[in-house]
Formats: structure tokens, C-alpha cells, sequence
């Protein structure tokens, strides 16, 4: 019952977010893709993702969905994402991203060197991803000098 709950309010929170950036413009157009794009990119993965949460068949699961073990991961991986939030600017994209995961990685089961290692090649996959190939400029940091800083 509580991933009917929580897919209902990601459809809410989705139509939010895209109702919110239909407003987004840019003063001046240099980029072909727009500052929308993201957000309405990002609220539509969400609105798909609780809209399977809310039809899937249920499963019977071992545990409460409010055990405290559950309470306790959730709270857990939004603390990381306040951090994350926090030292994404001086710490660059790559740094801030390979050490969030490493906390929510272990939340999920893994181990700490897996968690690290997937998250130095989530960095800088994604950092080259989007700065590189789709031109948006993130925060290089404490790699300003590898990276070539903005």
C-alpha cells in the first residue's frame, strides 16, 4: 500500500514540476535544447516511474514499509542528497557525485569500494555526458585543473 502512495504523490509532484517549468525561458536563445527541457524531461521520469508504482501488482514483502530499518535508509539517503545539495559547487560534480554514492550505494547493499568505484565512473561519465556533449556547464571543483574549470 505504501508504493501506491508514494507513486501517487511522484504523479502529483510530476504534474507540479511540469506545470512549473512551462514558464521556463531563456532571455536570450543560445541554446537549441532550452532550460525547460530538463525539468520536464526529469518530471516526466517521475510521473511514469509512480505511475508504475501505483499499477504494479503488489507484493507480499517481508517487512514494514515504516520499519524503523526502512526509516532509518530513507533518512539515510536524504541526509546524503542535503550533503550532496551542499558540496556540489565547491567540491565540483565528479567529487560530490563519487561520494554521495558511496553512503546510498551501502544503504542499497553494497559494499564501500563498489559504491565508490561506481560512483568516480558515474561522475565522470555523467560529467562528460552533459558538460561535453550536451553543453551544460557543471562545477568542476577540486578537479578544476583535469577537468578544465568553469
Amino acid at each position: 500500500m505504501s508504493d501506491r502512495i508514494l507513486g501517487t504523490v511522484c504523479v502529483v509532484v510530476a504534474a507540479g514540476m511540469a506545470w512549473s517549468a512551462q514558464s521556463y525561458v531563456a532571455p536570450v536563445s543560445y541554446e537549441p535544447v532550452g532550460p525547460r527541457s530538463f525539468p520536464l524531461l526529469l518530471a516526466g521520469l517521475i510521473g511514469l516511474i509512480g505511475a508504475w508504482l501505483v499499477v504494479r501488482p503488489s507484493e507480499s514483502q517481508g517487512q514494514a514499509a515504516f520499519s524503523r530499518a526502512n526509516l532509518m535508509r530513507t533518512g539515510i539517503c536524504a541526509l546524503t542528497v542535503a550533503g550532496y545539495a551542499l558540496l556540489f559547487q565547491p567540491l565540483g560534480f565528479v567529487v560530490a557525485t563519487a561520494l554521495m554514492t558511496v553512503p546510498v550505494g551501502m544503504v542499497f547493499g553494497g559494499t564501500w569500494k563498489r559504491s565508490l568505484l561506481a560512483g568516480v565512473v558515474m561522475g565522470i561519465t555523467l560529467f562528460f555526458l552533459f558538460d561535453r556533449v550536451l553543453d551544460v556547464v557543471l562545477p568542476t571543483g577540486l578537479l578544476s585543473a583535469f577537468l578544465g574549470g568553469r
